[in-house]
């Protein structure tokens, strides 16, 4: 066998061991967040039944209440709950939403489409100008552009989502009346009428509102790395030679500052996830955040598992394209059979 086949067939197992190492680290997170989250919405001070009644409780009697329980299976042990509800989870079932009387991967999946747009564009949006801007304030370092920068980066940095949000909807919703003040698609409009612009419309501020804040981690991250860089041996012999400016800054920056600022995007993905939820709140969203507080605030058991398994699944995956993309760009990691 030729050195270059075994070299193919040593990346191959040393790619299946991640592989598999990756999958079992999933099952195990998984399971423990299933016992966790299951055990918190066990002692919430939530009644799933009374929850379920909403403004009928006082027309219900207590026989109806006793068959609601029953119906849904809330009145046997937790254990028991737990049992029924991982046995299920094995097969592929993630049960029955109680708000929408749907099968709970249903509902995740109707709702995800929504949020996957809403996050896609904000995450884009707070990459690609994070980093521009830390860029931009390392080749500036100290300078009046470099302060505009960092002092918007640390206003940005301490400020709540939702307040962003209510901010943002004032101005331009309520104020300016450029954009819909809520929902995500125009009110009282048939879903056939409903066009790509009316949606887009509706969208704008939610993925301002995530890019905007966002924007902050990256951009003080990749500032950070980018002046190491420039103060680093190599830079000031290229220096020497006669290089400067961004000539410098694509010959010997960018691949050593877009490693970091790819993993830190996308670990990002739980705070996306956290913030996509108050975003959603604050414009009457229809995405997946919003299914979360109501089955939270309503007793949901199976949606309210079935949206947090999901989350780390999401969360995973984002570490896990980090880690490839990773090991894409930098060949020592190849070298040493990491993924």
């Amino acid at each position: 066998m030729s050195k270059a086949s075994e070299r193919r067939n040593y990346t191959l197992l040393q790619v299946t061991k991640a592989l598999l190492w990756k999958a079992l680290r999933l099952a195990s997170l998984l399971a423990a967040i299933s016992i966790v989250s299951f055990v918190l919405v066990s002692n919430s001070p939530v009644d799933p039944v009374q929850a379920y009644i909403g403004a009928d409780m006082l027309v219900v009697s207590h026989e109806q209440r006793e068959l609601i329980a029953s119906y849904w299976g809330l009145d046997d042990p937790p254990a028991e709950q737990f049992m029924r509800w991982g046995s299920a989870l094995l097969h592929g079932d993630l049960g029955v939403s109680m708000i929408y009387r749907q099968p709970v991967i249903e509902v995740i999946g109707e709702r995800f489409v929504s949020s996957l747009s809403l996050m896609a564009v904000s995450w884009l949006l707070s990459g690609v100008i994070g980093f521009t801007a830390g860029v931009l304030a390392a080749m500036n370092k100290d300078r009046w552009l470099d302060r505009i920068i960092k002092w918007y980066c640390y206003a940005l940095a301490s400020t709540p989502t939702f307040w962003m949000g209510l901010l943002l909807l004032i101005v331009f919703a309520v104020w300016l009346g450029w954009f819909p003040v809520a929902l995500g698609v125009p009110a009282g409009k048939l879903a056939e009428d409903v066009s790509l612009f009316d949606r887009l419309r509706h969208m704008i501020l939610p993925a301002l509102t995530l890019s905007i804040v966002g924007i902050s981690s990256i951009a003080l991250h990749t500032r950070q790395k980018l002046i190491d860089v420039l103060d680093s041996d190599y830079v000031w012999f290229a220096k020497a030679r006669g290089e400067q400016g961004f000539t410098l800054f694509f010959r010997h920056g960018l691949r050593n500052i877009a490693l970091p600022a790819l993993t830190l995007q996308f670990t990002s993905f739980g705070e996306l996830f956290g913030g996509a939820v108050l975003a959603e709140q604050v414009f009457s969203y229809p995405g997946l955040g919003q299914a979360t507080v109501e089955a939270g605030l309503r007793g949901d058991v199976p949606l309210l598992l079935g949206i947090v398994l999901f989350t780390a699944m999401f969360v995973f995956a984002g570490n896990a394209i980090a880690d490839i993309l990773y090991r894409t760009v930098d060949p020592r990691m190849k070298e040493r059979g990491t993924l």
